[in-house]
């Protein structure tokens, strides 16, 4: 028999007793009083003591350094000055170009929070990481769409939704190929991926252009002959009767696009996840988190709650400081604010094209895209259609053809799975074709 014993006398009869494959549980520095099986001495963890292990974190970044990093860990966090101004300067009713301009400043650090504190898969899982970086990657554009559909601006609505598809799309994934294209000659990425996303892209543009021909179809019924006129140019009035139609497409349309958006999700996080899998660098696991989880949860808490302030203030101003300065409506709701709110995601996606990590850009350009045009925006409309708001799936006929042609490109510059800084041009160029036309309308 071969095997190690511990202990004395008592012991050696008792191991005696037990087959070869016990003997191997016998540690080297046991004693005479070791139990054999030591796990049944121990006594389980009081809720007490396990919610001090988790408040105060042995292993993890204490409370203090977590809020250190918090408020120092990034000169981003200069802006949070502009926090309490945009409060102050909303209750005591401020000029309205200083009331947006505050609530505009002051979310931008706190989108770079909310977007750095999401849940990554490393710490809750693939499956529930991406259901959580569904709200939360995008949460201030989830809290400026509520706050301003709850006011009743749906034109804010749509265009702030349209905004940040064209921002992801144009203005981040173009500033990514061109900042990747001057350091390296060509970039590649996974094609495969690449085309899915955009494909999915491609049908929630197709869902915008059913309403958009809808309404379209009953003008002409309703007016004929026009004099050669062109209709629907903006969304329809209560009074139109192509109304009842809208909100019954838009909102079964909807349900079909979050259907979508949850089969997408389980594609890419599990039945094909490695074709969304990016190499793995030494610069990624050089480091641990700099807060811990309950403080990043907390942190996150009221970030959004701080935003939810700040979206509310912004969407007061718009109406008045578009008066007074003369500028348009759907130009701060397409340009101004997608801008503020995708912030951090640019820096990231930009960051990440200088690396050679084109799988991690398009992940947020394109991802991020799919998420607002599959998730927020159906969701709105749901949100909409329980409080009594009228919100469709109809844009102007401008803004749809706009998002076609854009999506349409993208769809040719990813198709061969390689970038340079020639197609980072091409899409910047077409957003800024677009800003000025929205600048001008």
């Amino acid at each position: 028999m071969s095997g190690r014993v511990c202990g004395g006398g008592d012991a050696l009869s008792v191991a005696l007793s037990l087959p070869v494959s016990r003997l191997e549980i016998c540690h080297a520095n046991a004693t005479d009083r070791t139990p054999l099986l030591p796990n049944g001495s121990e006594h389980p963890r009081s809720f007490g003591e396990r919610v001090r292990a988790v408040v105060s974190p042995e292993n993890g970044p204490t409370w203090a350094h977590s809020v250190r990093f918090f408020f120092l860990g990034t000169w981003f966090n200069v802006f949070l000055v502009f926090v309490p101004l945009s409060f102050i300067a909303h209750h005591l009713n401020w000029d309205a170009g200083l009331r947006f301009l505050f609530s505009f400043l002051a979310i931008l650090p706190l989108a770079k929070a909310c977007w750095e504190r999401r849940p990554t898969n490393a710490e809750l899982g693939d499956t529930l990481a991406g259901l959580l970086n569904a709200s939360f990657g995008n949460a201030v554009e989830i809290i400026v769409g509520v706050a301003a559909l709850l006011q009743g601006e749906l034109r804010i609505v749509q265009t702030s939704m349209l905004g940040s598809i064209l921002s992801n799309l144009l203005l981040v994934l173009g500033c990514s190929f061109l900042a990747g294209g001057l350091k390296f000659q060509e970039s590649n990425f996974q094609v495969t991926a690449a085309q899915t996303s955009s494909s999915l892209m491609t049908l929630s543009v197709i869902t915008l252009v059913i309403p958009a021909a809808y309404h379209a179809s009953k003008a002409n019924e309703s007016e004929p002959f026009n004099g050669g006129k062109l209709t629907s140019l903006a969304p329809p009035n209560p009074d139109d009767r192509s109304l009842s139609g809208l909100l019954t497409i838009s909102r079964g349309t909807a349900i079909i696009l979050l259907l979508m958006y949850i089969a997408y999700l389980y594609f890419q996080l599990k039945s094909h996840a490695s074709l969304f899998e990016a190499e793995a660098s030494e610069d990624d696991e050089s480091h641990g988190p700099e807060m811990n989880a309950v403080s990043a949860g907390v942190a996150l808490l009221a970030v959004t709650v701080i935003t939810s302030f700040c979206a509310d203030y912004l969407v007061a101003s718009i109406e008045e400081t578009a008066e007074r300065y003369s500028i348009p409506k759907p130009f701060i709701g397409l340009i101004l604010i997608p801008i503020v709110a995708n912030a951090a995601e640019h820096v990231t996606s930009i960051w990440m094209a200088m690396k050679n990590k084109m799988e991690l850009t398009i992940g947020i350009c394109v991802g991020s895209s799919i998420q607002i045009a599959t998730f927020v925006v159906p969701l709105l409309v749901i949100v909409g259609w329980i409080t009594g708001h009228e919100l469709t799936l109809f844009f102007a006929n401008f803004e749809t053809i706009v998002l076609f042609v854009s999506v349409l490109l993208v769809n040719l510059l990813v198709q061969d799975g390689k970038s340079n800084y020639m197609e980072g041009l091409m899409l910047v160029s077409l957003y800024i074709v677009i800003a000025l036309a929205f600048w001008v309308s």
